[in-house]
């Protein structure tokens, strides 16, 4: 019943704000509609990065944006159908979950424009926002290794699903590139869409790759990964985060973080829709256009050597050209 009256308010203000949506339309403006996960914008990584980069549109673009957090998966697409019912120029679906969503709606209203992130869906009015993850985590992978004292690494996922494992397979091996002895040890938070927002939970199997020798724990977790920063903390270990630039949450504490650009795809895909060159099917981010990579700054830049970083930039450049191959394990 709350999850009822949750959705039934949630409607209704979209409702209400859709009537200003109509005065806005007519003077020209471009509408928006963006539905996060579950986890909230607030999450500080993946939603947090798809909300920066429709707020850079609002600010550079003059869109008109109206988001909705939908806190339950059963009030996703009943909000994705209020945007399309009343004609959004751009409809967003965040995070591969709502990717059966945002094809059934798109099917539906073949004359909208649609993105999803982390997910490709076949029709031409859907662009798919998609990432080389395994890229990024390779680098991460090195560095973690070698920073690791113990030479035990850990790392945490979120929901145990393939787009996850594509973190940690391209993790081991940029790991095992540069040390091929290091120890990974991973975890899964669960296997249900709370994955992602249950940091006890990540706090606790962070602690037990603690106690098991890990010394640095790359975590790929949404919101759940907040609790691996507060183990790191408390034991003095290091964490690496994920999605956007989370240095600054534990600062001292987070060796980098795997920057996969949500912001920039995002950004990018409204600035094509304001100038009509908006284009369905595959937009891919990857090493060879900053789509992913780590993060360095005033937080962490004592923690990686000069040394390192040269080594870093030369296995990116060998891996856009091909020389070095990571695997990609949603490829499989």
């Amino acid at each position: 019943m709350r999850c009822w009256l949750l959705l039934l308010c949630m409607l209704t203000l979209l409702a209400i704000c859709c009537k200003l949506d109509v005065e806005q339309a007519a003077q020209g403006r471009v509408r928006v509609g963006i539905v996060y996960d579950i986890g909230g914008k607030d999450d500080k990584s993946f939603n947090t990065a798809a909300w920066q980069g429709v707020e850079r549109a609002k600010k550079e673009l003059g869109i008109l944006l109206r988001d909705v957090e939908p806190g339950d998966p059963t009030s996703i697409e009943p909000c994705l159908r209020a945007f399309a019912e009343r004609n959004y120029d751009l409809i967003i679906g965040v995070g591969f979950a709502q990717s059966p969503l945002v094809e059934s709606v798109a099917r539906d209203y073949p004359d909208l424009r649609f993105a999803i992130i982390d997910s490709h869906i076949p029709l031409p009015n859907v662009a798919s926002l998609v990432f080389k993850e395994h890229e990024g985590s390779f680098l991460v992978g090195m560095i973690a290794a070698r920073t690791s004292k113990t030479g035990k690494i850990g790392f945490v996922g979120g929901m145990d699903i393939p787009l996850i494992h594509k973190f940690l397979v391209g993790y081991e091996e940029g790991a095992r590139f540069v040390r091929p002895d290091i120890q990974v040890i991973p975890n899964f938070v669960g296997i249900t869409d709370a994955a992602w927002n249950n940091p006890s939970k990540g706090k606790e199997l962070a602690k037990s790759q603690i106690d098991k020798g890990c010394d640095v724990i790359f975590q790929a977790a949404g919101n759940s990964g907040l609790g691996v920063f507060d183990a790191a903390e408390e034991s003095g270990k290091l964490a690496i985060g994920v999605d956007s630039n989370q240095n600054w949450i534990k600062p001292g504490f987070i060796l980098t973080s795997m920057i996969k650009r949500v912001d920039v795809a995002v950004y990018n895909t409204v600035k094509e829709v304001v100038q009509g060159r908006f284009k369905g099917g595959v937009h891919l981010y990857g090493l060879e256009n900053d789509g992913v990579g780590f993060a360095l700054d005033q937080y962490n830049k004592h923690l990686i050597s000069d040394e390192l970083l040269a080594e870093l930039e030369q296995a990116k450049q060998k891996i856009v050209s091909g020389e070095i191959k990571v695997t990609d394990y949603m490829a499989k």
